[in-house]
């Protein structure tokens, strides 16, 4: 008899919702970094040349953005761990009280999956007596006890990722001589969406054209639309 292949490279299980939820963070994280900078110090470059005003407006736009972006996470991820909580402690207590209810409802949502009826109620047997709340959260809540959410990871995550991400439009404004800091800015934007693009498909085992794309357009308008502002601003000698 012919084995199945054993595939070490694909995800299953919990393990994948946990990578999923990492790589949302930092693929966030790290475009927002690079994009509102970018727009922010393009922006500030449309309207003046001094060197003094895009560093402040960059690391400025830095600071805010890396914390705006880390308490944002961390509100939102605690909110989910929140109602995690919630759902475990309500299935605990129906488990408590009403058995053979929840013994019955675990062999038909296995049912429901394509067991057979007999089997369906023999495994729910067997996982009830190993694991009731486990077995439970697991196939009716969706949720693994172990790998509940943690929003403070997901803060620092966000916090480190758009940190880095702001950091090349930053620098590519206020390093290179004036006459060309705009263009250099823009393309090292650019090459970092076409990155951060395939990093986000790599991961998520996608396409990577979609998303090389819809990085490196929405950047490109943010930085046409805040130098077109920034210009006229300048201009008005606002």
């Amino acid at each position: 008899m012919t084995e199945a292949p054993v595939h070490e490279d694909e995800a299953h299980g919990g393990g994948l919702g946990t990578r999923l939820n990492w790589l949302r963070a930092a693929v966030l994280g790290a475009n927002d970094g690079v994009v509102s900078t970018a727009g922010l110090v393009v922006g500030v470059a449309g309207a003046t040349e001094s060197g003094a005003a895009l560093l402040t407006a960059g690391l400025s736009g830095l600071l805010a953005g890396s914390m705006s972006m880390a308490a944002g996470e961390y509100v939102s991820v605690s909110s989910q761990r929140d109602s995690e909580r919630a759902a475990l402690a309500q299935e605990k207590r129906e488990l408590r009280e009403q058995p053979e209810a929840e013994l019955a409802e675990l062999a038909d949502l296995l049912a429901a999956r394509g067991l057979s009826p007999e089997v369906a109620r023999e495994a729910a047997e067997q996982l009830t007596a190993r694991d009731a709340l486990r077995a439970h959260a697991r196939v009716e809540l969706g949720i693994d006890p172990d790998e509940l959410t943690d929003p403070w990871h997901a803060a620092g995550a966000s916090f480190l990722a758009f940190t880095v991400g702001a950091l090349l439009p930053l620098l590519a404004i206020v390093l290179p001589p004036a006459s060309a800091r705009l263009w250099i800015t823009v393309l090292s934007v650019l090459a970092a969406l076409v990155l951060t693009g395939w990093w986000s498909a790599r991961l998520g085992d996608a396409p990577a054209g979609p998303a090389i794309l819809r990085n490196v357009a929405g950047g490109a308008l943010a930085m046409a639309v805040t130098y077109g502002a920034g210009s006229l601003l300048g201009a008005a000698g606002v």
